[in-house]
Formats: structure tokens, sequence, C-alpha cells
């Protein structure tokens, strides 16, 4: 069975900064792409970042600058490091893994920037 779980959602005042982990199991963590997604209220869901099985990143635009995406292949697990957040950064945030035909969802975790 497959699972991502989420950690580390919470809320946040502008400009401060959150760590988000993805723990994976079930899967062969090294083979699969990784990445988080985020989903704010009435907007679709869109890419925040993707980590390769070799470890090359991808960011959206929006968060270039101030999120890091790493992996850590000895844990099974993915993190977002997230700084100079502002309050347009508020969605749900998703792990996501996939490789070839295989893809695999976390359930989300919560990030709210807000003063």
């Amino acid at each position: 069975q497959v699972q991502l779980v989420e950690s580390g959602g919470d809320l946040v005042q502008p400009g401060g900064s959150l760590r988000l982990s993805c723990a994976a199991s079930g899967i062969i963590f090294s083979m699969f792409t990784m990445g988080w997604y985020r989903q704010a209220i009435g907007k679709q869901r869109e890419l925040v970042a993707t980590i390769t099985n070799s470890g090359s990143t991808n960011y959206a635009d929006s968060v270039k600058g101030r999120f890091t995406i790493s992996r850590d292949n000895a844990k099974n697990t993915v993190y977002l490091q997230m700084s100079s957040l502002k309050p347009e950064d508020t969605a749900v945030y998703y792990c996501h893994a996939e490789f070839r035909a295989f893809v695999f969802w976390g359930q989300g975790t919560q990030v709210t920037v807000s003063s």
C-alpha cells in the first residue's frame, strides 16, 4: 500500500518560514520524481516544485528564490523549505510521486500565511 504523508503545515506570519515534509512508503522512493503542488480555495491545483531521482529541481516562477525542495532517499522523505512566505502562498500543499505511469498523491497539509 502506497502512502505519502505530509506534515509541517501551520499558520505563519508573512515573511516567516516553514518546512514541509512528506514521508513515503510502499514505493521504491529513489526511483520516483517527487514534487509539491498546492491548491488555494477557488483555484486549480498548481505545481510548486519537483525533484527528480537524480536531484534535478524545478520551481514555479512564483516561488523561485524563496522555496527549496530536497530529498533524503535514506529516509524516503521529500522536503519543501519555504521562506519569505506571502499571504498568496496560503493553500493546501500536496506531496506528489511519479514514475512512468505510476502517480501517487498525499492527503495534503494546510499552510496559512496571515498576520
